[in-house]
């Protein structure tokens, strides 16, 4: 609560500030405007803007003052980092709130994922505001290694740091009315209820937005994003590491509909948080593509705190919190200087303070798989379905094409760019294996290995050769979870990822250099995509179009349902 009684005398000039932040722009995201003042602050609270006088006072001439970036949308374990890490390095480049669905950990690790990132959140210099996952598993199509009904939500909505049902992946579930995803739905009481609805349009999408889910970051082209802000949606305009929407749906933020967008990350991969940054990288890029910068800001600050009811914070305003970003030029966005509640919590683009991480939940892979003979497909067609992977896009196309054959069996063939594609299930043992074809890789030789494959995150592998394909299956199991890449019987580059098979405890440097060290490898091996194991981690996601792979087999994700691989 704010102690009127001494804010009010400072916000009228009779007693000093805190902290006055002296000669700035102030970008004013209420009106769309840049207007220049000394911002003061006191407790922690924006106590107004003009000419104050302050027991500490930084010159900030020359340079503008936002508000904090708030990613309204994110998978914190897509950058293989922990809590503490991602923190600290982004808000060093200017974030001071995320809104996180933890649905990766918590596919694997059900309720302990769910708790180890509300533990972590208390210690953050950022906030971090959780979403429950809603789909573990996300469907009936894969195993997951734990399952989370409305019984299991509707207990931890009212905690803490809960700010509602993360995103909806079960299109169909909510069309069919299915009880428990109705329950979870229910369950928010009042709260936000993300969506994900890919290629959802007509009545479907009447009855998906009735149900209460009130935003979207699955649009890829303008005509699905315009009908679903349309009927109502949050657009969330999507810029991640692999998943790059902004360029077909920049052009839907008008005047008239720029307050119901919001820029988000989603997936980030560390190499980019590292070498580019966070949301100071969109903001870049959205300027760059000739939004106002003004403009831009609003979807990265006003727009996503209104939308999630983020009460005290998205603007620079008397009252709110003072969680504010300083920087230089309205084209580079350079951060010079990070406050969280009117503390300097990152200079230059260095957090100052470095937090201890909070020791993480154990995990084990459970494997149990035939080795190399166990891959073997034998060629029952001369048709074949064939995933086709799209740089930039977690979207699939399928293709029929004939096999290649040897000895009776379909094989990887390089030359055509059709390799062999395997997801292993491993947090039960029960041996599902499910094999198909992928072209898009380019690969002309060797294999890659992840614990990482949205949503369920069991054992994906793709190679050129089932000996090659065998190789990086075991060194990520000798690894008890991460990333490998092979060559020969040669391993060439790792990442371990012992936490859940998501996350690495080391530096973020460090995992950024050992992401570097993978993808140097993988284009040693003839890749074409710019980060093949993003890439590789979205072909297991059974519910966004078209043909996806899980331990269970091939995915038609429009039929939901499960199709045999050759016709």
């Amino acid at each position: 609560m704010l102690a009127l009684e001494s804010l009010i005398p400072i916000a009228r000039g009779e007693a000093p500030a805190d902290l006055v932040l002296k000669g700035g722009q102030i970008l004013n995201v209420c009106t769309g405007e840049i207007h220049p003042g000394d911002l003061a602050i006191a407790q922690g609270r924006i106590v107004g803007w003009g000419e104050y006088e302050g027991r500490e006072v930084v010159d900030v001439s020359g340079l503008y003052l936002a508000p904090g970036f708030i990613d309204g949308h994110l998978h914190l374990e897509s950058s293989h980092l922990t809590p503490e890490e991602f923190a600290r390095i982004a808000v060093a480049r200017g974030t001071t709130a995320v809104v996180c669905d933890p649905h990766e950990i918590a596919n694997v690790l059900g309720q302990t994922g769910i708790a180890y990132f509300l533990g972590a959140a208390r210690r953050l210099p950022l906030d971090l505001y959780l979403m429950l996952s809603s789909c573990v598993p996300s469907t009936e199509l894969e195993t997951s290694g734990a399952r989370l009904t409305a019984a299991h939500l509707t207990p931890l909505m009212g905690m803490e740091g809960v700010w509602g049902l993360g995103e909806m992946m079960n299109v169909r579930g909510v069309l069919d009315r299915d009880p428990d995803v109705l329950a979870k739905i229910r369950s928010a009481r009042g709260k936000r209820v993300d969506g994900h609805a890919p290629g959802c349009s007509g009545k479907d999408l009447n009855a998906y937005r009735l149900a209460g889910i009130a935003s979207d970051h699955e649009a890829t082209s303008w005509e699905e994003g315009l009908e679903k802000l349309r009927k109502g949606f949050w657009l969330m305009i999507r810029e991640g590491t692999t998943e790059q929407n902004l360029s077909d749906l920049i052009g839907l933020v008008t005047p008239q509909a720029a307050r119901r967008c919001l820029l988000i990350s989603d997936d980030r991969s560390p190499l980019d948080l590292v070498r580019e940054g966070h949301l100071d990288a969109t903001l870049r890029k959205t300027i760059a593509r000739g939004l106002d910068p003004v403009r831009a800001m609003q979807l990265v600050t006003l727009n996503p705190a209104e939308y999630f009811g983020l009460q005290e914070v998205g603007a620079l305003i008397p009252g709110h919190w003072a969680d504010l970003v300083v920087f230089e030029g309205l084209e580079k966005i350079a951060v010079r200087r990070v406050y969280k509640r009117g503390k300097l919590v990152a200079q230059d683009g260095r957090a100052l303070e470095a937090i201890p991480p909070l020791p993480p939940p154990t995990t084990r892979l459970n494997v149990r798989w035939g080795g190399v003979r166990s891959l073997k497909v034998p060629a029952r067609s001369r048709k074949m379905k064939v995933i086709v992977a799209q740089a930039g896009q977690i979207l699939t196309e399928q293709e029929t094409h004939p096999p290649t054959v040897y000895g009776g069996e379909a094989v990887a063939d390089p030359e055509r760019d059709l390799l062999k594609l395997a997801v292993l299930e491993r947090h039960h043992g029960t041996g599902n294996m499910g094999i198909g074809f992928v072209r898009g890789f380019g690969l002309r030789q060797g294999a890659l290995a992840s614990t990482v494959a949205h949503d369920a995150h069991n054992l994906i592998v793709v190679g050129a050769s089932d000996a090659e394909m065998a190789a990086a299956v075991e060194a990520v199991i000798n690894m008890e979870g991460g990333l490998a890449v092979v060559r020969g019987n040669n391993v060439l580059a790792t990442l371990p990822l012992p936490v859940g098979g998501l996350i690495s405890p080391q530096p973020a440097e460090e995992v950024a250099q050992a992401m570097e060290r993978l993808l140097q490898a993988t284009a040693r091996l003839g890749s074409r995509l710019e980060n093949p194991f993003m890439t590789l981690s979205f072909l297991a996601l059974p519910v966004v179009p078209k043909l996806k792979l899980t331990d269970k087999g091939l995915v038609d994700v429009e039929q939901g349902a499960l199709v045999p691989l050759f016709d």
